[in-house]
């Protein structure tokens, strides 16, 4: 069975860091472009940052660059999400997606991980 699953969502204090996992379990996740995106109660969803399996440099949403940086793992059929200085507006619900390309992302979800940035 081909999955997604994300982890390392906690609740952190404004200007804390956190890393994001997506592991996929029954796929290769090296031949897969895979974006992260959230989504915060009463807003949607929004794309943070994607990654292709090879080729272009990752691409972020402008509100979050120089914050988040999405990196993969090979080895360990993982992707990441470093997210930095962390403001109490990032908190949503992070998910994985795999597709063919960035441009075509939607194939595989992950169910999600939870941050929350407050005091």
């Amino acid at each position: 069975q081909r999955q997604l699953v994300e982890s390392g969502g906690a609740l952190v204090q404004p200007g804390g860091s956190l890393r994001l996992s997506c592991a996929a379990s029954g796929f290769a996740l090296r031949y897969y472009a895979v974006g992260w995106f959230r989504q915060a109660p009463g807003k949607e969803r929004e794309r943070v940052a994607c990654i292709d399996s090879s080729g272009p440099s990752p691409n972020y949403v402008d509100f979050v660059k120089d914050q988040f940086t999405i990196s993969r793992d090979n080895a360990k059929n993982t992707v990441y999400l470093k997210a930095n200085s962390l403001r109490p507006e990032d908190t949503a619900v992070y998910r994985c997606a795999a597709g063919p390309t960035c441009a075509y992302i939607h194939k595989y979800w992950g169910q999600g991980t939870q941050v929350t940035v407050s005091s």
